[in-house]
């Protein structure tokens, strides 16, 4: 029953004290990674070929040096504990997710809205997504949040628990640390399309079986035939392949349309839309957090059975 009590542990302090405000590990891996990349992805050869070959591997160089050494610290330190590795584990998974923090800035957008406050709902939009808010309508607002929530309760909550499951601690470090590089490098511009094409790549990978289950959990506790439905028919055709069916899944649940064009960069961005029914409002924020809620609830009860039947 470790893993159920490890799991456990980090939900109950994830909710608790949610999001850790004082040096937070991510944070000073952030800077790390920062100083790492200012490092390597200074200088590149004239010619583009080669240049984007350097940058490649060095991309990859910098992957290798970031998230090894951690990974086999928490292999270590989880060995090294025995039999309270379980502490341990539960208190790394702990800061591998952020389901309360993820709740609390969607809250912020939703009371905004609530309040007819649309200025402050497109701060608060600003703080959990890269898309351009200046302009945007009241429920251009509720979807980008909705995304957000649907998108972000698989990067930072199901995706870790499914790989500490598999792997304990090293592997919701592991995870939780190519999700960051690939937040901070994953763009396709001049410098990082090439540099940050290891990160990203090895994100997509840790992100496909993940995706996936929180696609079919959403659907569990939702709208099942709807969320199934748009996940079969749309989440394929969206442009991230890890991102698709978690939302496509996710706002059929919902019962909301989600996606459409968005600006980013000042640029008019073509999206596919997603999911069935209405135009979501501030109501809709509140039933994606409960969502979330529903399917960590519905991962709880299926270890506990799963490892009590495994030691039975």
């Amino acid at each position: 029953m470790e893993h159920f009590y490890s799991l456990l542990i980090a939900v109950l302090l994830d909710q608790l004290i949610g999001e850790f405000s004082v040096a937070h590990p991510l944070v000073g891996f952030g800077n790390l990674a920062n100083q790492v990349e200012a490092c390597l992805n200074r200088h590149a050869r004239n010619d583009l070929a080669e240049a984007s070959l350097q940058k490649k591997l060095l991309g990859i160089l910098a992957v290798v040096l970031l998230i090894v050494p951690f990974v086999s610290l928490a292999i270590f330190t989880s060995i090294s504990l025995k039999e309270w590795s379980w502490i341990f584990d539960g208190i790394m998974l702990y800061f591998a997710i952020g389901a309360r923090s993820l709740v609390e800035h969607s809250n912020d957008v939703a009371t905004a809205l609530k309040n007819d406050d649309l200025p402050a709902a497109r701060i608060s939009v600003a703080k959990i997504v890269s898309r351009d808010t200046s302009t945007m309508p009241a429920p251009a607002a509720a979807r980008a949040t909705i995304e957000s929530v649907l998108e972000n309760g698989n990067d930072a909550v199901f995706a870790p628990i499914f790989w500490f499951l598999l792997l304990g601690a090293p592997g919701a470090v592991l995870l939780r640390l190519s999700n960051t590089l690939d937040a901070m490098w994953g763009y396709k511009n001049s410098r990082y399309l090439s540099f940050g094409w290891a990160a990203a790549r090895l994100d997509d990978v840790l992100m496909f079986a993940p995706a996936r289950l929180t696609a079919l959990t959403y659907s569990l506790c939702g709208h099942c035939k709807d969320g199934l439905k748009c996940w079969q028919t749309q989440g394929s055709k969206w442009y991230s392949p890890n991102a698709g069916p978690v939302m496509a899944a996710g706002a059929g649940a919902l019962g909301v349309c989600l996606g459409g064009d968005a600006i980013y960069g000042g640029k008019l961005k073509e999206r596919l839309e997603l999911g069935c029914g209405k135009e979501p409002d501030s109501r809709d924020i509140d039933r994606a957090n409960h969502l979330i809620w529903r399917s960590i609830v519905l991962w709880l009860v299926l270890v506990f059975f799963i490892e009590l039947l495994s030691h039975a």
